[in-house]
């Protein structure tokens, strides 16, 4: 279109020129004609260059929050590289901790694999076994706070399967509170349903209050004393009117836990 207009105003100017021997009538009538048209032209190429102009500064938009995408994924990834650093730290803090809390015990450190069970029985397993550690069939099994959270019931080659102690076949002595006692705490089938076990008392002189701590006492030799298994929910009388029981609660959630301590040996007075 610019380029028409050219044209047209120079054979314009030549016509002028040979029949008036000058520029000005000619040419003046085809500037003042052609003046809308080249105005039009001048603002639709204005908007193009707008148009262009915002493309690029979108292009350049784009680049800059693709970078920004690229540098949030590196941070994310060395946050979260972090984290499993420091879990790791923690752990190791954890077994050098346990160790020294607990010189008179034989132990080894095991991860868990996975969590086994089903509506009858509750257990997981451990990433030892008789190939690459000295564990057998009853040790104790326990958290690096002394928790007791189960029981090794089967011994593969490089794994283990330990019953938990919300599983009925799981039993060990126990005291309750700061009286002591002669009791029993024990998975029960009912229970296990509602991440709970029992505790069996058998000294109805014994006061047991909810929120009291239940411990192994170490009766039988299995398990060592000491060892938390969880706190008392509710305490009942058995139907038959003889002795009571109390629910007790796991003080961990077993779902939570990633590694364990095996003990393979103790010392009785530790």
């Amino acid at each position: 279109m610019i380029a028409a207009i050219a044209v047209l105003i120079a054979i314009t100017a030549i016509v002028s020129v040979n029949v008036f021997n000058s520029s000005g009538p000619v040419t003046g009538l085809a500037n003042a004609v052609t003046r809308p048209v080249r105005n039009l032209v001048t603002q639709v190429a204005h908007v193009f260059e707008s148009i262009y102009a915002s493309a690029y500064k979108y292009d350049e938009l784009m680049e800059r929050h693709e970078k920004t995408l690229i540098e949030l994924n590196e941070l994310k990834s060395n946050y979260t590289d972090s984290i499993a650093l420091a879990e790791q730290n923690e752990q190791f803090r954890a077994l050098l901790g346990f160790r020294e809390r607990h010189t008179g015990y034989e132990h080894e450190y095991a991860e868990i694999k996975g969590k086994g069970g089903s509506n009858w029985s509750s257990s997981f397993e451990i990433s030892i076994g008789s190939a690459n550690s000295s564990i057998v069939h009853g040790n104790g099994v326990v958290t690096e706070q002394g928790i007791l959270i189960g029981q090794v019931s089967e011994v593969g080659v490089t794994t283990s399967i330990v019953v938990s102690v919300l599983d009925t076949t799981f039993a060990a002595g126990a005291r309750v509170g700061d009286g002591g006692g002669d009791a029993t705490v024990k998975g029960d089938f009912t229970l296990m349903r509602s991440g709970l076990l029992m505790v069996d008392v058998f000294d109805d002189e014994l006061i047991i209050l909810n929120g009291d701590s239940v411990m192994t006492s170490g009766a039988g030799g299995v398990f060592p004393a000491g060892l938390f298994v969880g706190e008392v929910v509710e305490v009942h009388r058995h139907a038959t009117g003889v002795g009571r029981y109390a629910t007790v609660k796991p003080l961990l959630d077993l779902d939570t836990i990633t590694h364990v301590f095996v003990i393979t040996d103790f010392d009785l007075t530790d």
